[in-house]
């Protein structure tokens, strides 16, 4: 059943494209400064941390610049699509209600549009790496199965929640809620290994920390990704995705009335 759902997936792949770019290019229609708010959004944020973890709190990482960009342009690519994918259905009613075509279209291409923008976010960090002097090492060839992965996790849960939220608002603030716990959970500010033993096992829980962690090791310290870790965040991740698919098929039948 999922292979074929897969397959009608595929062949909506120009309709996935057009409101993928339709919806990035929306994003940024009647802005000043448009696409360079994509590169100036991620280097406040990380002016701002910086300042406070580097300084006042003086966490001492290598690289911190570089740990601290990389932490955020991966948080903000979950927190970004699925805080668009909470909005998926309920922000297009009038598509939903007059026009048939799989629903969960919607959301896969705001993940889409969000995977462009942190694409466009990476160019920063490009920068940062030629700034301090970090050359581009072999263990690169892992990235693409790391942002799989993360692009994986965070469909699953924009399926699961963009569902719920039309027949339960309150998920929103739930999810904005949890979003705002995650970001201090995940290992983005500060090492794992600054914890104990046993809270270290706890933090390790989250699937976006191996995620994070792995990020850097391959991209910043040029060291390999633990197979453990990836297997642990793969597996989590499809689990993720299938969770998120069997609440979107249940619900869906039931949005155009809903709505």
């Amino acid at each position: 059943m999922l292979l074929d759902h897969a397959r009608t997936i595929y062949g909506y792949r120009n309709l996935i494209r057009t409101l993928a770019w339709g919806e990035f290019k929306q994003r940024y229609k009647n802005s000043i400064l448009g696409y360079f708010w994509s590169l100036l959004e991620p280097l406040l944020m990380l002016v701002v941390l910086y300042v406070v973890f580097s300084n006042l709190m003086r966490i001492q990482v290598e690289y911190y610049q570089l740990f601290l960009l990389l932490g955020i342009i991966l948080w903000n690519f979950l927190a970004r699509a699925t805080s668009l994918g909470l909005s998926a259905i309920v922000g297009r009613p009038s598509l939903v209600q007059k026009i048939y075509f799989p629903r969960d279209i919607l959301v896969i291409s705001i993940c889409i549009t969000a995977l462009l923008m942190s694409i466009f976010e990476s160019v920063v960090f490009a920068l940062f790496m030629v700034v301090f002097q970090v050359p581009p090492s072999p263990t690169l060839v892992y990235v693409p199965l790391i942002l799989l992965i993360l692009f994986v996790f965070a469909l699953g849960i924009s399926l699961a929640i963009a569902a719920l939220n039309v027949y339960y608002r309150d998920v929103q603030f739930i999810w904005a809620v949890v979003l705002q716990a995650g970001f201090f959970a995940t290992p983005i500010l500060y090492p794992v290994t600054i914890f104990p033993e046993g809270l270290r096992e706890l933090f390790l829980l989250n699937p976006m920390a191996h995620i994070v962690i792995e990020a850097r090791n391959t991209i910043i310290y040029a060291t390999a990704p633990s197979p453990g870790s990836l297997l642990y965040a793969g597996i989590a991740s499809l689990a993720a995705l299938a969770i998120g698919y069997l609440i979107f098929a249940r619900y869906e039948p039931g949005f155009a009335e809903e709505m």
